[in-house]
């Protein structure tokens, strides 16, 4: 490899292992369990969408950075270590996957989605959710008994991770501007981030009813409208807000156990998630067939005007 290259992909390494202990720390501010493992766990994301963004080389900027996120919490390094071996093993396994599918960053299609869901973080995400738990159980840190609870966690977060952290940054990285956007446009996307904000913090915060279904017609007013480019941001701002509130145990989260938030949490945010993904490939796809079906249209209607002419 060129020095130049080499001299890319360490700085590729340096800012994956930052930012990927800079989401650590973020995402541990709402720990649920031990203190170290969340709902939702960012890295995964980060980790995942830097793999498929400039490749599997560099990988050791999440090992790199998992490490000082586990080291921080003040564990031996002996335990740190396996568990930062499961969460880079993790998402380089989903990588890996992804890739032998077709995978596309685009996330323009409905396989591109059910890869991105099954293999990226149901599947590949078992590895990290067993590996620490496991450590965390042998290491004396966490009771036996614990072990099923905490691993559910642990594999729900890192999924979670995996389901709305990476279409947000991979939205964000092919954002443009399109020109000639009517201002109208733009109103009605102000409108729509407004309007995600307040009903996600009233759905979340209102402790008289549940009202955890309110944020859906807004996925579906994003996902219509803008597609992955409103959706995906849409779907972390509620999954956020959600979890937010269910570790101050306010809102439909204020009078029921740990367990009980856990399932509530998780299924809201899975369901957030997918809805936003699924309908957003499917409108996509549906408005390119039907550019598609326009362009054969009018070069057939060329063709025939063509050959109609004396």
């Amino acid at each position: 490899m060129p020095v130049r290259g080499r001299v890319l992909t360490a700085g590729q390494i340096v800012v994956l292992a930052a930012v990927y202990y800079g989401s650590a720390k973020l995402g541990l501010l709402q720990q649920l369990v031990r203190g170290q493992v969340t709902p939702l766990w960012p890295p995964t994301g980060v980790a995942l969408t830097g793999l498929l963004l400039w490749g599997l080389r560099t990988w050791p900027g999440i090992a790199i950075g998992a490490f000082l996120a586990n080291v921080s919490l003040g564990g031996p390094a002996w335990v740190a270590l396996p568990i930062t071996a499961g969460n880079t093993l993790a998402p380089v396994a989903a990588y890996l996957l992804l890739q032998r599918a077709g995978f596309s960053t685009g996330l323009h299609r409905l396989g591109d989605v059910l890869s991105l869901v099954f293999l990226g973080a149901l599947g590949s995400m078992l590895i990290s959710a067993t590996v620490g738990t496991s450590v965390l159980v042998l290491s004396g840190g966490l009771h036996a008994s614990a072990f099923w609870p905490t691993w559910c966690v642990w594999w729900t977060g890192d999924a979670m991770g995996v389901l709305v952290v990476t279409p947000f940054l991979l939205t964000v990285r092919s954002a443009r501007s399109p020109r000639g956007t009517p201002a109208a446009r733009w109103w009605e996307a102000a409108a729509l981030g407004l309007c995600t904000l307040g009903v996600g913090y009233l759905a979340t915060s209102t402790t008289h009813a549940s009202l955890l279904f309110l944020p859906f017609p807004f996925l579906i007013w994003a996902a219509f409208r803008f597609q992955l480019a409103a959706a995906a941001p849409c779907a972390l701002a509620f999954s956020t807000l959600a979890i937010l509130a269910a570790a101050r145990r306010v809102g439909p989260f204020a009078h029921h156990s740990l367990a009980g938030n856990m399932v509530t949490l998780q299924a809201f945010n899975g369901t957030v998630a997918l809805t936003a993904l699924l309908l957003a490939a499917v409108i996509t796809e549906r408005n390119r067939t039907h550019d598609e079906i326009q362009r054969v249209c009018a070069r057939l209607a060329e063709l025939v005007a063509a050959e109609s002419r004396p």
